[in-house]
């Protein structure tokens, strides 16, 4: 039996996640800012905003969320687990280092090809998180996360992407990223990842839904990779009506088993006050497409079946790469 750790402490059996969202975060923070400037943060306000929205998605129908947020978006696993202790959702978390440009000073001058040198030890950290538990608390992380931006990728976003690999490697826990499909550096990533001996049909290329380039994403898909078309309700960069036909098209061209859902939405982050996101961002939030973009692909012929196998089946198979019990 493959067990799922989740934010709570403690397990799920895999073949509970239930209808999963696989691209969502609790907060997207940073920390520098709030420790210095502390009027933009208040903690109990913010863990009560969290479990009543939580609470509202199970009541739409949805019983777990993945949370990709890892160092470098403000990652603090004490605040998840009050969270997640209190929600009838599972919540699921991450390990790993997110950067677009330069990783955190913290990394930048000890490992491979540093001004120090030394053993990668990034990927000693990511095991850490996944084997023994994140800080000093119980919780384990069930995936691993990094994210290329730039298709002219700097040295530290190589390293972070290989890194990231070797812990795979070590582990055997899939890989999520974060992409800029406009730029298709989801095909930057699968080629670091085959150099390094990764099976690609354990790696989920996020943040694909935001292009309608059918060749790219048969691209990426016929090399075994899932995608996550993971940015509903954020219309800004593509309407909504765009991403259900994508989605349809990709079903109908036989890809369905390979395709994950979400909205990349959060319960709060510091990038946006909240009266402006919410004003400019109406559709961005949890329940978007629970309670619409799934009316939408039933009223547009998508059968149930197949609904269940990008809601349900997918994200199961995704974590069945765990190695043995959790």
């Amino acid at each position: 039996m493959v067990l799922i750790p989740t934010g709570a402490g403690g397990s799920i059996a895999v073949e509970d996640l239930g209808r999963t969202l696989m691209h969502e975060h609790l907060f997207v923070l940073t920390p520098e800012v709030l420790e210095n400037y502390p009027e933009y943060w208040d903690e109990e306000e913010r863990v009560d905003a969290a479990v009543a929205q939580l609470t509202r998605l199970k009541a739409a129908g949805i019983d777990s969320i993945v949370d990709p947020t890892v160092i470098g978006l403000g990652r603090y696993l004490p605040r998840v687990r009050r969270i997640a202790e209190r929600v009838p959702v599972n919540i699921i978390v991450a390990t790993g280092v997110y950067a677009f440009v330069e990783m955190p000073h913290f990394f930048r001058y000890r490992g491979p090809g540093t001004l120090l040198g030394g053993p990668e030890f990034i990927a000693d950290l990511l095991v850490k998180d996944i084997q023994v538990g994140i800080g000093d608390t119980d919780v384990k992380a069930a995936f691993l996360k990094c994210a290329t931006e730039h298709p002219d990728m700097s040295a530290d976003v190589e390293r972070v992407l290989r890194a990231t690999a070797l812990a795979h490697l070590q582990t055997g826990a899939p890989i999520m990223t974060h992409s800029n499909a406009l730029l298709q550096t989801g095909l930057i990533q699968q080629e670091i990842f085959a150099e390094e001996g990764v099976d690609l049909t354990q790696v989920l290329i996020g943040h694909c839904g935001d292009t309608t380039d059918e060749s790219y994403l048969r691209r990426l898909l016929d090399r075994g990779s899932f995608i996550g078309l993971d940015r509903f309700g954020l219309d800004q960069l593509l309407p909504t009506a765009k991403r259900v036909d994508t989605l349809i098209r990709l079903c109908e061209l036989g890809y369905a088993d390979q395709i994950v859902v979400s909205h990349d939405a959060s319960c709060h982050t510091d990038a946006f006050p909240d009266d402006m996101r919410n004003a400019a961002m109406p559709d961005w939030h949890f329940e978007y497409i629970p309670r619409v973009v799934l009316p939408m692909l039933r009223k547009r012929g998508l059968a149930e079946e197949v609904l269940d196998q990008i809601l349900v089946d997918n994200p199961r198979r995704y974590f069945e790469a765990l190695q043995g019990d959790r």
